[in-house]
């Protein structure tokens, strides 16, 4: 007797297929030439990140909510191997809004980095891995608040149906998207804090960039667990070698992915350790504090 798959399941699953598709062709697509831009010009951004306004700046992937959630205090549970041994799950557990990001589980690693997930940044390339999971990341906890990135025409011509799709089977969930305003917003940003134009220098800002926006707009008071300061990665002797994700232990290196991301002139690249000099920019003036390693 053959077995037969309902129409929307396969359409689903070819709809999955053709995005992997589309990730590992962009991932491929990394041959230019890396260089600075001149700024042509101040970029017309508020003041503040707390001006910003999140309630304009995330569309509802469904509905007519709002993104009008208010924390007096985060914390950031970056995917940071340093977690690992921390046993700080139960102090993570305890904060008021706890932000992750992409795909970094909490099952299995929870006496480390706590169970609680309050809003949960996802990059356009991490949105197949999180969806397919929706028991660990869409719909574990109730409070849970979806907040997904990306290229504007990359986002409405393929990722928001997928998304809406998976969502639409768990109605509690809220997930945002950035809008394209916002996502210009933060390119400007980007180059109004460190004189780099992102769009001509091949530059891709990380999660972490995003999600530390997020969270000044969010977060009266933010504490950011598992990210190494600037200048960490460049001391001597060298640190010991540690996975970048908490949760892939044969993965690359932590330090040196940063350092070939930051030096590489071909391709496309995060920019790690400069991100990370902006934020310790932020932390005098929004109120952030880093541990696990601690910032001086």
């Amino acid at each position: 007797m053959k077995s037969h798959t309902s129409p929307p399941a396969v359409v689903l699953v070819i709809v999955f297929g053709l995005l992997m598709l589309l990730i590992i062709y962009n991932s491929n697509s990394r041959n230019e030439v890396f260089h600075y831009a001149t700024l042509r010009g101040k970029p017309d951004l508020p003041s503040s990140l707390k001006n910003w306004g999140a309630k304009s700046g995330y569309l509802p992937v469904s509905g007519n909510k709002t993104l009008d959630r208010h924390c007096s205090q985060c914390v950031i549970i970056t995917s940071s191997s340093h977690l690992l041994g921390s046993k700080l799950g139960p102090t993570i557990d305890q904060s008021e809004c706890t932000i992750r990001m992409n795909d970094a589980p909490t099952t299995g690693y929870s006496v480390d980095v706590g169970n609680k997930t309050t809003f949960r940044v996802v990059a356009h390339s991490s949105v197949y891995r999180v969806l397919k999971r929706p028991q660990e990341f869409v719909n574990k906890t109730p409070e849970n608040v979806l907040i997904f990135w990306g290229p504007p025409p990359r986002m409405q011509k393929s990722l928001n149906k997928v998304i809406q799709r998976v969502c639409a089977s768990f109605p509690n969930v809220s997930a945002f998207v950035a809008s394209a305003k916002r996502m210009k917003q933060f390119d400007d940003l980007f180059k109004k804090e460190t004189g780099k134009d992102r769009t001509t220098s091949r530059s891709w800002l990380s999660t972490g960039w995003f999600t530390m926006v997020i969270a000044v707009e969010l977060c009266d008071k933010v504490h950011v667990y598992g990210m190494v300061p600037p200048n960490y990665c460049i001391t001597k002797p060298p640190p010991h070698k540690l996975p970048y994700h908490y949760y892939e232990p044969k993965g690359p290196d932590e330090c040196a992915t940063y350092i070939h991301n930051e030096r590489s002139r071909k391709g496309n690249h995060h920019r790690f350790i400069t991100e990370k000099r902006v934020f310790g920019k932020w932390a005098r003036l929004y109120n952030i504090t880093f541990s696990h390693p601690d910032w001086d």
